[in-house]
């Protein structure tokens, strides 16, 4: 399945398979997910998912489907400095639909959600 939704004025394509459509048939709730770009050191991106999801505005892609984009920084660059995940906040980029992606995958597999998401709009090579 897919839908295009649109964030911060900007159009991102959102894919999931059928078995991420069946499950999400299951839920009580829609899906949260939340697309993290995280700014530090270095840059990762990571895709979250329901109560992991703490984006400050969610699109709606389908009645059983929510879809968010949070930019975020660490409090710290030195990773030696701290255990598990380092304390976050919300980036305040001046221009942040400039970072928002063009696609986004999610997946159900083996008990879990899986996603990605991609600045560019057409599969990766």
């Amino acid at each position: 399945m897919q839908t295009t939704v649109e964030i911060l004025g900007k159009k991102i394509r959102v894919e999931w398979s059928a078995s991420a459509d069946k499950k999400m048939q299951d839920l009580a709730e829609p899906l949260l997910v939340e697309m993290e770009l995280y700014f530090s050191c270095l840059i990762r991106k990571a895709v979250r998912f329901g109560i992991d999801a703490q984006a400050g505005h969610f699109a709606a892609a389908s009645p059983r489907l929510k879809i968010g984009f949070r930019p975020v920084m660490s409090r710290v660059c030195r990773v030696s400095d701290v255990e598990g995940d380092p304390p976050l906040e919300d980036f305040p980029i001046l221009k942040p639909e400039a970072f928002v992606p063009k696609r986004l995958t999610i997946d159900y597999r083996s008990g879990r959600w899986v996603g990605d998401f991609f600045l560019q709009k057409d599969r990766p090579a």
